[in-house]
């Protein structure tokens, strides 16, 4: 599908229990597409929505109107509404996710980390640990680092685990949320080329990225999310 992600009109509140329940609106009205082979970033400042965006339509955070249309499976689904198994099978199968940290079970090795999403799809333990192997390498992560928990690792070693991982499938939909976060300059230019590889395979990226090099680099297209401030939204 040359769309496989549609966003409509979706709108996020918060309720704040600690006072009193009291609401906070946080997006309204957010309307977008994103095409294959397209880099699609979110822009603005903090606190504008971005993230909530980007965690609707993975489903971590509930949409409080509105619909998210995603191509899975050979028909179309709308998360907004999908229940908790539909929304595992389009994490598994069509939608990867970049996130700024790293959150796995612990004592796993780096490299099973990286491995398990291929796993999760079927693929042979060996032959997933093989291409988590060209990852991590690509990404610089030292060797004697791949059998250890990342939990002990510096905050970019951290982060080079979690772009591997999340860039080990082929996914037709990919999610970014800074995935630049913490590298150095050499390995902000190995993701660059990441993401221009996913582009040309047909992958649909949308992401956040704060560094405006890198933003400058990958971005077809920005979308402004202040636009989506309650505030502005029609009554």
């Amino acid at each position: 599908m040359t769309t496989p992600l549609v966003v409509s009109d979706v709108s996020k509140c918060f309720t704040i229990h600690l006072q009193g329940g009291k609401r906070l609106p946080v997006v309204s009205g957010v309307s977008f597409s994103v095409s294959a082979g397209e880099c699609t970033v979110l822009a603005g400042p903090s606190g504008a929505g971005k993230s909530s965006i980007l965690k609707m339509v993975y489903g971590n955070y509930a949409a409080d109107a509105g619909q998210i249309i995603v191509a899975h499976a050979g028909g179309l689904i709308d998360l907004a509404s999908a229940g908790p198994r539909e929304v595992l099978a389009v994490r598994r199968d069509t939608i990867g996710y970049v996130s700024q940290f790293l959150h796995v079970v612990p004592r796993v090795p780096a490299l099973d980390i990286v491995a398990e999403p291929l796993l999760a799809r079927g693929v042979a333990l060996e032959a997933a640990r093989e291409k988590a192997r060209a990852l991590l390498s690509r990404l610089n992560l030292p060797e004697r680092l791949w059998a250890l928990p990342p939990a002990t690792f510096s905050g970019g070693e951290q982060q080079r685990v979690n772009v591997a991982r999340g860039f080990i499938t082929d996914h037709p939909i990919l999610l970014l949320d800074e995935p630049t976060a913490s590298l150095d300059r050499a390995n902000r230019d190995v993701v660059v080329a990441m993401i221009a590889e996913k582009k040309a395979q047909g992958t649909a990226l949308l992401g956040i990225f704060h560094d405006t090099e890198v933003r400058e680099a990958v971005a077809d297209r920005l979308i402004d999310v202040t636009a989506f401030a309650p505030e502005r939204a029609p009554a």
